[in-house]
């Protein structure tokens, strides 16, 4: 017998078997809880850290694929719905039926949304702001520049006094860069450097065009004291 494709639970362990195999595939230790319930479906281990992934398997809308972080349970007064947050998980792993492709989201990068969206090719009014694009959460790609970011956050963390090495800018993807910009400027006007990457692959640096500048408040400018009177030896002594 035949289960119906309507099925949520069928559909759940496809996409969770689908994504697992394809990070097996990658070479990175993947494993599964042996209780269930728990708020994460698989662990990976990336630069000797242990990441919880949660596995979705999204729907495409036309152009745009849609992917829900978020539980759903039966309660007795109906369906309960519980968001996932960073403290529970450290990505969410989708799976599309449609497209036959897995794709990897960052907790960092859902803003405590219940939902997010990764379109599949340009919107017809041209928009390009604000967007999520689908070709940049590719599983593969994610999780190289997850690694990539793990891997800088280690090298400043062990730097041994911070300035007795030069170590490497950190790692900022596309993603993160696009949605807070204007702090990234500020740190850079400050004098940071970041090294910003597009499906896990080196793509542009930002850097302070200069030497460091500073970008606090200028300092109200003092009247000059008044300059001391100075008196002869010989005129003291007379008095």
């Amino acid at each position: 017998m035949f289960v119906s494709n309507d099925d949520s639970n069928l559909k759940g362990n496809v996409a969770e078997l689908k994504i697992l195999a394809e990070i097996a595939g990658l070479g990175i230790p993947v494993m599964r809880p042996v209780t269930e319930h728990e708020r994460y479906d698989l662990v990976i281990e990336l630069q000797g850290r242990f990441l919880r992934l949660q596995c979705k398997s999204a729907p495409l809308y036309r152009d745009v694929i849609c992917i829900r972080v978020e539980s759903t349970r039966r309660g007795p007064d109906g369906f309960v719905r519980r968001a996932y947050t960073a403290d529970e998980i450290e990505a969410i792993a989708a799976y599309c039926p449609s497209l036959d492709r897995c794709y990897l989201v960052p907790m960092r990068d859902l803003d405590h949304s219940r939902q997010v969206t990764l379109r599949i090719s340009p919107t017809k009014n041209g928009q390009r702001a604000c967007l999520n694009w689908a070709a940049e959460y590719e599983l593969a790609g994610a999780i190289a520049q997850l690694g990539e970011r793990l891997h800088g956050m280690q090298e400043v963390a062990g730097s041994s006094p911070a300035s007795s090495t030069t170590s490497a800018p950190p790692t900022v993807g596309a993603h993160e860069y696009r949605n807070r910009f204007g702090w990234y400027m500020e740190r850079a006007a400050a004098g940071e450097s970041f090294l910003i990457t597009r499906r896990g692959k080196p793509y542009a640096r930002l850097s302070p065009p200069h030497d460091q500048l500073d970008i606090r408040p200028a300092a109200p400018e003092l009247e000059p004291p008044e300059p001391a009177k100075v008196v002869p030896i010989t005129a003291a002594a007379e008095r």
